[in-house]
């Protein structure tokens, strides 16, 4: 068996900015918890019926966390297309030491620390099988909830809420799902690149038709 030496300078970057994305995704989580606890999403009315602030709330630690999440959520995009960039120089590297290999190998690398142990299972690094993806993100609109969810064009669907390529039947499933959780937090899997990612949608009327901003198609 060939063995895969990925120790290098675009290897430490990759797992540097893997740091950097966790650190962002604390982050947002601990801002959402905010919205959260205050019974609010991100485009709520922060006044009553009158026109002053609610006194239910605490308004300014709202809008607070609503401009956080909004600039996080511009950096994590940012920062996952570094790290698709850092991931393809990795397997480049990989080709050009061992003239053979993969992005598979290339991700199985960057799986390793330092002592030779995985990183957590959650990681975004996993590998997923090509049967799992059933759905692909065609169109996502500027500022939709698809779009504040970190949903971008050409995902392929691995997840969608409780739906997966084991039950997935037709689209009209993604369809009752999205209108049965109106203002609920949806889990969605998703491979971008050789990445595979964790995302949360709130399905939510808005300023364009539909509850998430997004066109989903099924993979022939």
């Amino acid at each position: 068996m060939v063995g895969f030496n990925m120790d290098g300078p675009a290897r430490d970057r990759v797992l540097r900015l893997m740091e950097e994305k966790d650190r962002l995704e604390r982050e947002i989580h601990d801002h959402t918890a905010v919205l959260e606890t205050n019974n609010v999403g991100m485009h709520d009315s922060l006044v009553d019926a009158d026109g002053f602030p609610r006194n239910d709330i605490d308004v300014y630690k709202v809008r607070h966390a609503r401009h956080q999440i909004i600039c996080l959520q511009n950096d994590h995009k940012a920062l996952m297309r570094r790290i698709e960039q850092g991931l393809a120089e990795v397997h480049a590297d990989l080709m050009g030491s061992t003239g053979e290999g993969s992005a598979a190998q290339a991700l199985e690398s960057l799986h390793m620390n330092g002592n030779g142990t995985h990183h957590q299972a959650d990681s975004p690094m996993e590998v997923e099988d090509e049967r799992q993806v059933f759905a692909r993100v065609s169109f996502v609109h500027n500022g939709s909830p698809a779009d504040d969810a970190g949903l971008c064009v050409g995902d392929e669907v691995i997840q969608f809420g409780s739906i997966t390529a084991q039950n997935f039947n037709d689209m009209s499933q993604v369809h009752d799902v999205v209108s049965h959780s109106v203002g609920q937090r949806l889990q969605v899997r998703v491979r971008r690149a050789r990445l595979v990612l964790n995302l949360s949608v709130v399905p939510r009327p808005w300023a364009q038709p539909g509850l998430l901003g997004c066109q989903i198609n099924r993979i022939a």
